[in-house]
């Protein structure tokens, strides 16, 4: 059965979150992304309440959740540390990470460098740091397919996307093969309830405002003018992607070479899946983690 949470922080953030399963059961935290919320894990809550306790937040800026100001509030330090304090106020000093799109940008900088409060990663059509960097610098396709986010951290963004009864947004959970949504219309109700929230959208705009990721432009060199090093985004700790090869925004060249930077690894792809395999494939979504979880 789902409960619903109001959880403050040690930082004074108040988040919501989503729990299904008995507290004190081996903990599993689904972080959703742009532009969804708990709900985005609705199945796998379930599926996985059986043998976990299975725990989704609202990300800050996102639904229920607090909108600080300021596009420093939405870097990666605030956002691990909101993971952090999820665990600590839920009793876990660690568990299995489970996290798509921006929710895994903030896991794959939590695991690289909290990797004791990690037991097991699961990534989700989220790209790491390094093979992202590298693709936006070098890769004209991958560029491409990123050019979007410099759309979303221009001024307008939010009064764009919420215009026509929230259209675009809607728009971007097409499938880019059959044109279908992947929201049925209780899901489609819920999400716009969640984005009319007051000073929601600009503040889920804001983790593309903060993050130095971005393709270059003429006048701005975006990644190409970072200095990441591999040794500070290493994740030592056993991890699956599972990776919907159809998502027009983040191109299966983002797998190559991850192995450099993740030891551990395994990939699961899914050939006819797109950024939203965990609403298209919820049960192969769920049996992937299953095995993943189950191997020795």
């Amino acid at each position: 059965m789902l409960q619903h949470h109001d959880v403050t922080l040690p930082s004074g953030i108040r988040l919501h979150a989503a729990s299904a399963g008995e507290p004190g059961k081996p903990l599993i935290l689904f972080v959703h992304g742009f532009p969804e919320c708990w709900a985005a894990w609705q199945a796998q809550l379930a599926a996985f309440s059986r043998d976990h306790f299975a725990l989704a937040p609202d990300l800050r800026g996102y639904n229920l959740s607090d909108k600080p100001q300021g596009v420093a509030a939405y870097r990666v330090q605030p956002l691990m540390d909101d993971l952090l304090g999820l665990l600590q106020h839920f009793g876990y000093a660690h568990g299995v990470l489970v996290a798509h799109d921006w929710g895994g940008a903030v896991a794959w900088s939590l695991a690289a460098r909290q990797p004791q409060c990690i037991s097991r990663l699961v990534i989700i059509n989220s790209p790491h740091p390094i093979p992202f960097a590298r693709a936006l610098t070098h890769d004209p396709a991958q560029q491409a397919a990123s050019r979007y986010m410099l759309r979303f951290r221009e001024s307008d963004a939010a009064e764009l996307l919420l215009r026509d009864d929230c259209r675009r947004l809607l728009d971007l959970f097409r499938h880019p093969v059959t044109g279908e949504i992947v929201l049925n219309e209780v899901e489609i109700a819920l999400y716009k309830q969640a984005w009319l929230q007051p000073a929601a959208m600009d503040a889920m705009l804001h983790y593309y405002r903060a993050s130095p990721l971005v393709p270059p432009t003429p006048t701005q060199a975006g990644a190409a003018g970072l200095k990441l090093e591999p040794k500070d985004f290493l994740i030592p700790m056993p991890t699956l992607v599972i990776w919907g090869e159809q998502d027009p925004a983040l191109l299966p060249v983002l797998l190559d070479g991850l192995e450099a930077v993740v030891p551990d690894l395994r990939i699961h792809r899914v050939p006819g899946g797109s950024h939203w395999v965990v609403h298209e494939q919820p049960q192969e979504v769920e049996t992937a983690i299953r095995a993943f979880l189950g191997a020795v």
